[in-house]
């Protein structure tokens, strides 16, 4: 079955903004989708059994922040299938499968970045995917876990996987350690090996690569697309530091417009915060993925200060949002 590919979905990818459990939730697309027009944001992880047998709207709907990659979680083919024909309906941009997160939960249930020791299990998955899904179908991926050899390892996953169709690879560049690291320590003390990644666009040049691990930043973005990778994927930097590391992504890596203003930004989200309280929602569930919006600018401290202490109190609004804001205007 050919694993579809879209032009958009793939030019989209040349910087993409990581999964990240607890933390790249719809709230915080929404307001990473104002930093940037252009750049490919994904999903917290959501397993194939939730999916199938939890609630679908809860975990799937989204809104206005196309374009957008579903990331799944799971080691059986069929409940990944099955999940993948679920998620058609929400119209993802791209569905990707999760061989990479090394947390305890996902080690029991058999998948993440455990999933490197079993490529052909993952070439099964995903090719029901690609038989179930009518876009993309990716693969986030570690260059190895525990005590394998990466310069081994990664290049034999890749060709596994790519053999049953997918084209599209995230690869972050750090062994997992699943035994004697925290989910922290796996995404710190590892050495990043950013060779290697460069070395697999050598070996696979008709797979589009993107790099993770370690991206802090457009400069560092463009030095890797300069040395030939396809993509880049920046985690905790984006999340921490939104403004300085999204806000001037358009207008350097996709060629659109100006660089945006934060203010412009926080304007911006008004009227989704607006939306967001009248439907029932708290403040705080957007507020949160803000606080990092004026990082390093005078003021910045009082605007945490006002949306920490008071974003969760009981009815909480835009009075309050508005008197964070005045900290740093």
């Amino acid at each position: 079955m050919k694993n579809t590919v879209k032009t958009a979905t793939c030019q989209a990818s040349r910087l993409s903004v990581a999964p990240m459990m607890d933390w790249t939730d719809r709230n915080c697309r929404l307001f990473h989708r104002q930093l940037t027009s252009a750049a490919l944001l994904y999903t917290e992880m959501v397993t194939a059994p939730a999916i199938v047998h939890g609630k679908r709207a809860q975990l799937l709907d989204h809104q206005g922040d196309h374009p957008v990659a579903l990331q799944l979680g799971g080691s059986d083919p069929a409940e990944l299938a099955r999940a993948t024909r679920i998620a058609a309906d929400w119209a993802y941009d791209e569905v990707n499968l999760n061989c990479g997160c090394p947390s305890d939960r996902v080690q029991s249930g058999a998948f993440g970045a455990v999933l490197m020791k079993t490529p052909d299990l993952v070439a099964e998955c995903v090719a029901a995917m690609i038989a179930a899904s009518p876009v993309a179908v990716t693969v986030k991926c570690r260059i190895g876990v525990d005590d394998q050899t990466p310069e081994d390892v990664l290049p034999r996953f890749l060709e596994t996987v790519s053999a049953a169709g997918v084209t599209r690879f995230q690869i972050h560049a750090r062994k997992a350690w699943l035994q004697g690291l925290s989910p922290k320590d796996n995404r710190e003390i590892p050495p990043l090996d950013y060779p290697l990644v460069l070395r697999m666009k050598t070996e696979f040049p008709h797979l589009h690569l993107s790099v993770n691990g370690g991206v802090t930043g457009i400069a560092q973005a463009k030095a890797f697309l300069e040395q030939g990778l396809d993509g880049v994927m920046i985690g905790r930097a984006a999340y921490h530091d939104p403004f300085n590391t999204l806000g001037a992504v358009d207008a350097e890596l996709f060629g659109l417009g100006q660089p945006k203003d934060p203010f412009d930004v926080a304007e911006a989200m008004r009227p989704v915060i607006a939306a967001h309280l009248a439907g029932g929602g708290r403040l705080h569930q957007i507020t949160r993925h803000m606080l990092g919006l004026f990082h390093g600018r005078p003021g910045a401290r009082g605007w945490r200060r006002v949306l920490s202490e008071g974003g969760t109190a009981e009815g909480a609004g835009l009075a309050l949002y508005e008197a964070a804001l005045a900290q740093v205007l």
